[in-house]
């Protein structure tokens, strides 16, 4: 009931609760817009995000799902494809990076990718409550959470306020083998890395994942040409 009631309030009040039990294949939600089916798999979202981002760094956008027609349409529920979870940084808006409207993606947002309790139920919330098939991790070159984190070890010094703990949290991904600017560049990497694995190991995702309903991917985004490119 309590989960019922949870999703009710998030979706609004006129979405039918029984599209949204969460055995319901992800194949089966309403189409998230009035002119284009909601990519149902882990694959048909990655195709998705990637023909974004080509028109993106080619200039070519769309601008999708930003008309009078949509936005009354989401005002009885939200039907996002795919989660991304980045940075903060101004420069990596995953609306824009990957040229998607209104509706298309839950954005969670967090400086260098840092999870913490909010961040994980965020990130749940859309795949277990919204049956989302694709998660992104999503960093970035000149990534300044990753580079600060790597100065404050080198230095011993103490970041101000609450921005010790995220230093804190992406220390583990920090590369040793390299150093310089390399390091830095290195550890955004690893960092996507590291919370890629975190997500994938919650055993709620990891039972969606087993049976090809969810997909956890890592990414990096280059500000330089604006490519996004999967991490290995």
């Amino acid at each position: 009931m309590r989960r019922t009631l949870l999703r009710a309030a998030l979706t609004g009040p006129v979405v039918a609760a029984g599209a949204w039990a969460l055995d319901v294949p992800a194949a089966s939600a309403k189409a998230h817009s009035v002119d284009q089916p909601r990519p149902a798999t882990p694959e048909a979202a990655l195709e998705e995000l990637d023909a974004g981002n080509r028109r993106w760094r080619t200039f070519r956008e769309k601008h999708p799902h930003e008309t009078h027609a949509v936005r009354r349409e989401a005002v009885s529920g939200q039907h996002p494809f795919a989660v991304v979870l980045g940075c903060i940084d101004s420069r990596v808006p995953p609306e824009l990076v990957f040229d998607q409207g209104l509706g298309d993606l839950m954005t969670v947002r967090s400086a260098g990718e840092v999870l913490d309790e909010a961040v994980l139920g965020s990130v749940a919330y859309g795949v277990l409550e919204l049956g989302i098939p694709l998660v992104m991790v999503l960093g970035h070159q000149s990534c300044g959470a990753v580079s600060a984190a790597v100065h404050a070890e080198e230095s011993g010094e103490e970041l101000p306020a609450h921005i010790q703990y995220i230093a804190d949290q992406i220390k583990p991904a920090i590369d040793h083998s390299v150093t310089g600017d390399a390091r830095i560049d290195a550890t955004i990497s690893a960092q996507v890395r590291l919370v890629r694995s975190r997500l994938a190991a919650e055993p709620d995702l990891a039972a969606r994942i087993a049976v090809g309903q969810l997909a956890i991917v890592g990414a990096r985004y280059e500000l330089t040409t604006q490519l996004v490119h999967q991490i290995a």
